[in-house]
């Protein structure tokens, strides 16, 4: 049965082709340490493996959200180290599934109550910023 800790063996032009993404994407992911790196074969060469295109596959999800690629790096920093391609993939799936469809008006009375507590002018910026809500007085 294959799992995620097979050997990576996708070049970075496959790992692009696969990931719908262009190869300087994947560098440009890289550099910003969205990605790990790939692992050096012979004659320097980065090879990549399921666990990248699960990776791929969750900034696509997240950028979808409307997250900025500065929010996606915060975002990627929290998750445990060393998930899977199945574990980023499930976690991939539960964020898909939890995307609202459509917005809706909330004051701020209900956006405290389902945050568990009261929210700073500063809570609102940053929620704003992440796309999370948008203000309704400007």
């Amino acid at each position: 049965m294959a799992t995620g800790s097979e050997e990576p063996t996708l070049t970075v032009d496959e790992l692009a082709a696969r990931a719908g993404v262009t190869v300087r994407t994947v560098r440009f992911y890289s550099t910003r340490g969205l990605l790990p790196p790939p692992v050096i074969g012979p004659r320097r060469v980065g090879h990549y493996g399921q666990d990248h295109l699960s990776r791929l596959a969750l900034i696509e999800e997240l950028q979808h959200l409307g997250m900025t690629l500065a929010a996606i790096e915060r975002y990627l920093e929290r998750l445990p180290a060393g998930l899977s391609a199945q574990e980023l993939a499930i976690h991939r799936a539960l964020l898909a599934s939890w995307a609202p469809d459509s917005t809706e008006d909330a004051t701020r009375a209900e956006l405290e109550r389902r945050a568990g507590r009261a929210l700073s002018e500063e809570d609102i910026d940053r929620l704003a910023a992440m796309g999370a809500l948008a203000r309704a007085d400007g």
